[in-house]
């Protein structure tokens, strides 16, 4: 399950695609769940020490946590991450 999320992470940071944080969150979450209860909860543990950390330093604020947990639980418990997939990401992704 971690090797999904720093796979997820690695896509988004080459990606570099405007609004497209959410959707890879919930893929990351997704593929790390599909793995079993292992994967979702090392998904788990990842995307909230993420989010505590990015909370801590990143100064974006309560309200973008909130909406990467959204996602993140999105895609943990089975659901399509294309759901937050934008417009126009190359089909690589």
């Amino acid at each position: 399950g971690a090797w999904d999320m720093l796979r997820a992470y690695w896509d988004m940071r080459e990606a570099n695609y405007k609004d497209a944080d959410k959707y890879f969150h919930a893929r990351g979450n997704y593929d790390a769940a599909q793995r079993g209860p292992g994967g979702a909860w090392a998904a788990e543990v990842i995307s909230d020490a993420r989010e505590k950390w990015q909370s801590d330093t990143s100064g974006r604020g309560a309200e973008d946590t909130r909406a990467d947990q959204e996602a993140n639980a999105w895609g943990r418990n089975g659901g399509d991450p294309n759901r937050y997939r934008p417009a126009g990401l190359p089909t690589k992704y």
